[in-house]
């Protein structure tokens, strides 16, 4: 059966694979509170998801002292280890990338994450050799610039062009569109729909499921 539009597939990690933006959120918070800093609301800690972790600080914090930004990657780091060996893929998750798989596309990995991050989040659900190339925040530029989609591209000999960046914030799809490939947003993680929308994505899915049909059909 012909390829229809896409030879590789990139993922977002936390809230598009991963069920894991409500432990974020209360972990920004409490490396807020830790320092005796201004606690950002869940609105605000939901909006930086997805950009790499000293540049999140900066923006959900963008008046403090600069010298705090470092000591709140800290405490993060330190409330994150202690919670994310109890998170769980999204229900679906491990099925459609199985099929994806199996289907010939290359898959790709473009997050916020720090390298030890993925690796351990990827080892814990079991996906270790799932992708074929992967990128972090903590290796190149931060979302939303298109570095991480470039990198993979070149890295893996694919056409921009075939490609498609899927998350769940705006800095994805803004990276997608900076970067010439095509963004597909999911609603069902950090940032609301409308944001989403905002940026123009050439589909916007409400679940995995819905997720997992469209590309079944239109990939």
């Amino acid at each position: 059966m012909p390829r229809k539009q896409f030879d590789l597939i990139v993922f977002d990690w936390d809230g598009t694979l991963m069920d894991s933006t409500s432990t974020i959120v209360k972990c920004i918070q409490a490396s807020a509170r830790d320092l005796g800093l201004p606690v950002p609301g869940e609105d605000a800690a939901s909006h930086v998801i997805g950009l790499g972790l000293y540049e999140a600080m900066q923006a959900v914090l963008p008046n403090v002292d600069p010298k705090y930004y470092p000591r709140m990657v800290e405490r993060y780091r330190y409330h994150f280890l202690s919670k994310d060996h109890e998170l769980t893929l999204f229900d679906g998750v491990a099925e459609m990338l199985q099929e994806l798989s199996a289907s010939a596309y290359f898959l790709g990995v473009a997050t916020g994450k720090s390298r030890v991050g993925l690796n351990r989040a990827l080892a814990e659900a079991g996906l270790l050799s799932m992708f074929d190339a992967t990128r972090c925040a903590d290796e190149t530029f931060s979302k939303p610039h298109p570095a991480m989609l470039q990198e993979l591209t070149r890295e893996l000999g694919q056409d921009m062009k075939r490609t498609v960046m899927i998350g769940d914030t705006s800095h994805d799809i803004l990276m997608a569109n900076n970067a010439g490939a095509a963004g597909v947003a999911v609603e069902y993680g950090a940032h609301p729909a409308d944001q989403l929308h905002a940026c123009n994505p050439m589909y916007s899915a409400k679940s995995v499921q819905e997720l997992h049909a469209w590309l079944s059909e239109y990939a």
